[in-house]
């Protein structure tokens, strides 16, 4: 790749739309916070521990995650979390971000809901005040865990009902299809919230479907097996339904082999509104920018590429008309020059 690529690249005003705060504690800063709060980490020191983000598949990256997020307990920790991550977010000219957090990871080691939502919630104020950074919070239900569980959750979740405008579904996708949350997602339909969720990354093309049919959500995260059906495939096309995808996640969990066999440009050429994103960047080998090199490096990627790439990610997030048009101009703007 050329230096003006790579220029255009990390310097294009960007959104963020899939990413996971939790996923971004880097090993210096869990060391940080064990130490912080007492907490006994099964690894020797900070090298050792990211030695052990060697994943075979999802299940073995969540096994570690969960883990690394034990060190979380008070409101400023998670705080602290969230500052380092919008700190790097803005930092690859990241404008808006809208982050999944995981309160059932927190909740069910004791840390109560306000505390978790209170700190993150705070980080991102403070980007705004600062930077004019724009973000949001989606609240993902764990699929491994039951639709009881899920509804305990959003019945936690309603006195902060002003600080986060959607819900997800994440966590291990082999054997809990989508359906499993069916009557959760439809109550949070009623209660006029955004709907998400992982698909079609380690699950089939069919939980895809389901996805869009039985919970109804609006965009569908990662999605890439998506191609395995052709009929699914015209479908995402011609409704515009927006694929959240993470091509290091991707590699790092063996859904490709490597940068080079992503489909990120076949999903292009489909017509699919695709966004790149950084997953669980700490864990995943980078941050959004790092995500958009690695690909641009590795497939015959081009700057209509990249300007496609960055007007899908603001036309692909909940934005109200006025903002998302706003971030859509200085896209044209910034590729104009």
């Amino acid at each position: 790749m050329d230096a003006a690529l790579r220029s255009l690249l990390q310097q294009m005003p960007k959104a963020e739309l899939h990413m996971h705060i939790e996923g971004s504690l880097e090993p210096e800063l869990i060391f940080a916070l064990a130490e912080r709060n007492r907490v006994k980490l099964n690894y020797p020191s900070v090298e050792a521990l990211r030695r052990a983000y060697a994943f075979t598949d999802l299940q073995s990256f969540l096994d570690i995650y969960y883990a690394g997020a034990s060190v979380l307990l008070a409101e400023q920790d998670f705080y602290d979390m969230t500052w380092a991550y919008l700190q790097r977010a803005h930092a690859d000219h990241v404008l808006h971000t809208e982050m999944f957090f995981d309160p059932q990871t927190h909740t069910e080691r004791g840390v109560p809901f306000a505390t978790v939502i209170n700190g993150i919630h705070r980080a991102l104020q403070d980007a705004h005040d600062q930077w004019g950074m724009s973000g949001a919070l989606i609240m993902c239900f764990l699929r491994h865990l039951s639709e009881e569980e899920a509804f305990a959750t959003l019945e936690q979740a309603m006195p902060h009902r002003d600080k986060f405008i959607g819900v997800g579904l994440d966590s291990s996708e082999r054997g809990h299809p989508p359906e499993k949350f069916a009557r959760v997602f439809a109550r949070c339909k009623e209660l006029g919230l955004h709907l998400v969720a992982h698909a079609g990354e380690e699950g089939p093309p069919e939980y895809i479907r389901t996805a869009l049919d039985l919970l109804k959500v609006e965009r569908i995260d990662h999605g890439v097996r998506c191609l395995e059906d052709e009929a699914l495939t015209q479908r995402l096309a011609r409704d515009k339904v927006p694929l959240t995808v993470c091509p290091l996640s991707n590699i790092k969990l063996r859904v490709f082999d490597k940068t080079a066999d992503h489909n990120l440009l076949k999903l292009l050429d489909a017509g699919l509104t695709v966004t790149v994103n950084s997953d669980d960047p700490a864990y995943f080998g980078g941050y959004v920018n790092d995500n958009f090199v690695q690909m641009f490096d590795a497939l015959p990627l081009e700057k209509s590429h990249a300007y496609r790439l960055a007007r899908n990610s603001f036309a692909a997030s909940f934005l109200d008309g006025a903002t998302k048009q706003k971030y859509l101009e200085q896209v044209d703007a910034f590729f104009d020059r």
